[in-house]
């Protein structure tokens, strides 16, 4: 794969990881009620949750590749859309305070299975990578297959990155959020833009 491509695709996973959303919240909770380990080992388990979802996604759409080219450019097309529509909903839903639940503290072994569980069940994870991944897929750069696993696996790792960087430092970020509270109204129209920019511009590179 190019460096342009995997420059692309690092800086918009970490766009989208960097917005606070339910995944950092949880880990935030689980960091502040039951310390350090349990928040590293909630995103730990959310990034194994992560990575089942882009193993799925690796082996059904490179099938899918195998039987039809057409079928796949349909595939991403679909996903071009939904990535649009993910966006516009994002951008045009009303947010308010960006509220923290509280989390009962566990260990970190309960809350590494529960991370993993959280994810793996979370539709939305799914249809996510499904939409996603097949956008910086290019079937001429070589094999599928390994695209796919590559971006998953930078997926997986950035996303690793990020919770533990969140668990380590979660009382200053909890209290940067309780300080600016109204991070909420902007956030949708953040990840909204971020999603319809993306869509927007893999539209017309595939024209």
């Amino acid at each position: 794969m190019s460096i342009a491509v995997l420059t692309t695709y690092v800086l918009v996973v970490l766009g989208l990881m960097v917005i606070p959303g339910p995944a950092t919240l949880l880990v935030l909770a689980r960091s502040v009620s039951g310390g350090r380990r349990a928040g590293i080992a909630t995103g730990l388990g959310i990034g194994v949750g992560d990575l089942i979802h882009s193993t799925m996604a690796t082996f059904g759409l490179s099938a899918l590749l195998a039987t039809s080219a057409l079928a796949f450019e349909v595939v991403k097309y679909i996903g071009v859309a939904y990535l649009i529509y993910l966006g516009y909903r994002a951008f045009i839903e009303k947010s308010g305070n960006l509220d923290m639940a509280a989390a009962p503290e566990i260990s970190p072994g309960k809350a590494f299975r529960q991370g993993i569980f959280t994810e793996i069940l979370n539709p939305k994870t799914a249809l996510f990578f499904l939409a996603f991944l097949p956008q910086f897929i290019h079937p001429e750069s070589g094999s599928v297959i390994g695209q796919f696993a590559l971006l998953g696996i930078i997926f997986v790792a950035l996303s690793i990155c990020v919770t533990s960087a969140l668990a380590i430092s979660a009382g200053s970020v909890r209290g940067w959020l309780n300080r600016n509270r109204t991070i909420g109204r902007w956030q949708g129209k953040v990840i909204g833009s971020i999603y319809m920019a993306l869509g927007v511009r893999l539209a017309f590179q595939q024209q």
